[in-house]
């Protein structure tokens, strides 16, 4: 009549073998029959495992015919064992001394910011305060507030992250203007031309952190002033071992009754020297906003005399528009150029790269290799 009824059971394929005996056990060995057609439908994993056999030599069977004394050996100390003096009367596990035991790897500071941690509490040393501020800075305190003409080759495209945004003007950014256009009240006859303020109004990524060394003197314009700061800024920059679209500087000002050249020279000395750089030299240098301008140098044994920044007296086009009367000695430096002689390293990209060993293997201490 159509039906089909049963007459007994299939005998079960070595697969359901398997099967069965893999949801019995929680496993089944490689060699059963079966088990290659389950791995190859992922009805289950592979896993290798190592199986050691520890069988006794003819020279154990010697020293376990003569009888073994077997008691349990203290190998760690309790504080109530030390004090009241019973770890005298325990059978202690004796020690090797010898040996290399098994490395540790405690939590490390990474190396370039130790190196930061360093120059901040050098800085602090020498009473300086540090300041501060947000990476999106107006074109008018990155460029115009330093006397940067607005066609200088730096404002270009291809040099600096411009944004979309754009910010209004502070009060009294006239007087940045005048001394642009014709100098100002002061002798100098500016850069001329027609100064705008739509283009000191774009928003860029910091290029360089004395855009915050230009605003706190703005807002302290009396002395004394000395205040340092450590950031991240950003060029428009092909990135290769030497250069990086991002990377660390660090600026520093100074604004007293009295202070000139001199004063300068001799707190770059004394930081470098803090940093562990004996040998200071400096060399003439030109910079668009200080005047005038030296480029100091360390001596490196083995790559010779280096150069670690530029530094400065602002010029009075700098400083005359915010109401600055004192002298204003300011400096920089890029920080990963000393870490790269610092740490003995031949790639800037190898200091943001999560490179485990190598921040194990770096000493912790802060001196020169």
């Amino acid at each position: 009549n159509g039906i089909v009824r049963k007459t007994g059971n299939a005998t079960p394929g070595p697969d359901e073998v398997a099967f069965a005996q893999a949801s019995e056990n929680g496993a089944v060995t490689g060699d059963e029959e079966g088990v290659f057609d389950l791995l190859r439908r992922g009805l289950v994993q592979e896993v290798e495992a190592v199986a050691y056999t520890v069988s006794i030599t003819p020279q154990g069977r010697e020293v376990l015919a003569r009888g073994l004394d077997l008691q349990a050996e203290v190998g760690t100390l309790t504080r109530d064992q030390i004090v009241s003096g019973a770890w005298r009367d325990l059978p202690l596990r004796r020690y090797d001394v010898t040996k290399v035991p098994k490395r540790a790897y405690p939590g490390k500071t990474h190396p370039y910011q130790r190196l930061l941690d360093e120059m901040r509490r050098v800085l602090l040393d020498m009473g300086f305060s540090e300041i501060a501020g947000g990476i999106v800075q107006s074109s008018f305190w990155n460029f115009d507030a330093l006397f940067q003409p607005q066609d200088h080759p730096a404002r270009e495209m291809q040099d600096t992250f411009f944004l979309g945004e754009r910010w209004p003007l502070p009060a009294g950014y006239e007087r940045v203007r005048d001394m642009h256009e014709r100098g100002g009240k002061t002798s100098s006859t500016g850069w001329g031309g027609v100064w705008s303020a739509a283009k000191a109004e774009q928003c860029v990524l910091r290029t360089h952190t004395t855009c915050l060394s230009i605003q706190h003197l703005a807002e302290h314009p009396a002395p004394p002033v000395k205040a340092f700061c450590i950031g991240r800024v950003y060029r428009r920059e092909a990135t290769d071992p030497t250069h990086l679209a991002e990377f660390e500087q660090l600026e520093g000002v100074v604004m007293d009754e009295g202070v000139n050249f001199s004063h300068l020279l001799g707190f770059l000395k004394e930081f470098y020297a803090k940093m562990g750089f004996e040998k200071v030299r400096f060399r003439p240098g030109y910079f668009p906003y200080t005047e005038p301008s030296v480029e100091p140098e360390v001596y490196v044994d083995g790559l010779g005399w280096v150069e670690l920044g530029g530094a400065g007296i602002f010029r009075q086009e700098v400083t005359a528009p915010l109401g600055i009367e004192h002298p204003v000695l300011a400096w920089g430096l890029g920080i990963s150029r000393v870490a790269m002689l610092r740490l003995g390293l031949r790639d800037l990209r190898h200091l943001y790269r999560s490179d485990v060993e190598w921040i194990r293997d770096t000493p912790t201490y802060g001196g020169r290799r």
